[in-house]
């Protein structure tokens, strides 16, 4: 099979189903960046995360694939399409909560940064962050339900703590943002 198909190159791309579309369209967007989201993961596993914390992470890779089928795929794009659930939101609930208890309280801010792994953890949740504000804009356009938004959501939550917990891990300190106008 050729990677290289030529249905893409008037600009359009085909949607999980077989619908063509835009490729600037608001669903591909959405799953496009969710992709780059994905990507940011690989990078940060890359970067010397403890074996524990990888492993979390290569599930949530595995989820953002179904993240991904979700928003290519129109609501009635048939029974057989993965959907994100109940189930991958608790995941990420039960590891937020599961690494926050190693942590120290949160009491101010925090700039992205400490070890290359935190830092490109923290890039992944703005990413995940520009993905939930595509999949926000098509929810208004189409029908996606609540499922893929939350789990968007608790992503974003997920991945700053990860990225706590990955400083923490390698003896670190979070980066805390001083305000300027307090000196």
């Amino acid at each position: 099979m050729k990677i290289y198909t030529k249905t893409g190159d008037a600009g359009e791309t085909g949607l999980w189903g077989g619908q063509r579309v835009s490729k600037d369209a608001l669903r591909v967007h959405a799953y496009g960046t969710a992709d780059e989201c994905n990507a940011a993961i690989g990078v940060a596993r890359a970067s010397g995360l403890d074996a524990g914390l990888a492993a979390t992470l290569g599930h949530v890779q595995a989820q953002l694939f179904v993240v991904g089928a979700d928003l290519a795929t129109p609501s009635n794009g048939g029974p057989n399409i993965p959907r994100v659930g109940a189930e991958e939101i608790a995941f990420l609930e039960t590891q937020i909560d599961t690494l926050e208890a190693e942590l120290e309280p949160l009491h101010q801010f925090i700039l992205p940064g400490g070890t290359a792994a935190a830092a490109h953890l923290h890039l992944a949740r703005t990413i995940c962050r520009r993905a939930e504000r595509w999949a926000v804009s098509l929810a208004r356009e189409e029908d996606l339900g609540i499922d893929v938004l939350m789990y968007l959501n608790r992503l974003s939550d997920f991945l700053f703590v990860a990225a706590r917990i990955a400083n923490a891990r390698a003896a670190t300190l979070d980066v805390p943002w001083v305000n300027p106008r307090q000196g």
